[in-house]
């Protein structure tokens, strides 16, 4: 009993001894203060400047920088021309161009011949490696 007692008086002090979790209050969104989307406000010609420098200033950050693709945005639609030596430079042009606030990208960037070819012998050595069945590969015991 004397146990029983003293184990009740025990858990009524931790509980009285717990503080009550202090009620947080309530937030309210922060909305950010930047430039008005191309999107939301229609399309401009201050619009497609502010697009445009974006897209070049993320082009020469990049490690493309060095083909000097050229940009220009009419109605947020960025129309990229300059040519390359690797194929991946292509894409990754466009994906910038995306990320400024492009609402479509024409890609005119041309590749180089030797980086088509390239690509096409990496695609086929890849094919071969995949075709190998799994009994021709010598098996490790």
């Amino acid at each position: 009993m004397y146990r029983l007692l003293s184990c009740l008086a025990l858990l009524g002090a931790v509980a009285l001894g717990q503080t009550s979790p202090v009620a947080k209050p309530a937030s309210t969104p922060t909305v950010k203060k930047s430039a008005v989307t191309p999107k939301a406000a229609g399309h401009s010609s201050s619009n497609d400047a502010e697009i445009e420098k974006a897209i070049r200033a993320k082009l020469a950050a990049s490690k493309i920088s060095k083909d000097k693709f050229e940009v220009h945005v009419q109605g947020g639609v960025a129309t990229i021309t300059g040519k390359t030596d690797v194929l991946q430079n292509k894409g990754t042009a466009t994906r910038l161009a995306k990320n400024a606030g492009a609402s479509k990208v024409l890609n005119r960037i041309e590749v180089s011949d030797a980086a088509k070819e390239k690509a096409a012998s990496n695609l086929d050595s890849g094919r071969r490696r995949a075709q190998v069945k799994r009994s021709d590969v010598a098996s490790r015991q």
